[in-house]
């Protein structure tokens, strides 16, 4: 994202102003947008994007088995791509993660 900014400001900031107005809607709460928004990323094989949102859905509270379930759901749509490449480490870095209690 660095780099992004760094290259293309204008771009950045729109980009960062989009994601921020997604945060801010009110239709969804944190965890069902975090869990979809992993869903999605598992999806694509995107495993750094699954694992970073693994860590944040642990500290807002999310199950093990909810953080799962959103990966297991990808399966219908994009078949196992998601699944192999992402489910594992999701499931070992949430394991892995101290609870902040």
């Amino acid at each position: 994202m660095d780099f992004f900014m760094k290259e293309a400001p204008e771009a950045a900031q729109a980009f960062n102003g989009l994601i921020n107005s997604l945060s801010e809607s009110t239709g969804l709460d944190p965890k069902t947008k975090q869990l979809i928004y992993t869903a999605m990323r598992a999806s694509q094989g995107d495993t750094a994007a699954v694992v970073a949102h693994a860590r944040m859905l642990k500290r807002i509270g999310a199950s093990r088995d909810e953080l799962k379930e959103a990966i297991l759901m990808t399966l219908t749509v994009s078949g196992i791509k998601g699944i192999a490449a992402c489910l594992e480490p999701a499931l070992h870095v949430f394991d892995s993660e101290v609870d902040e209690k």
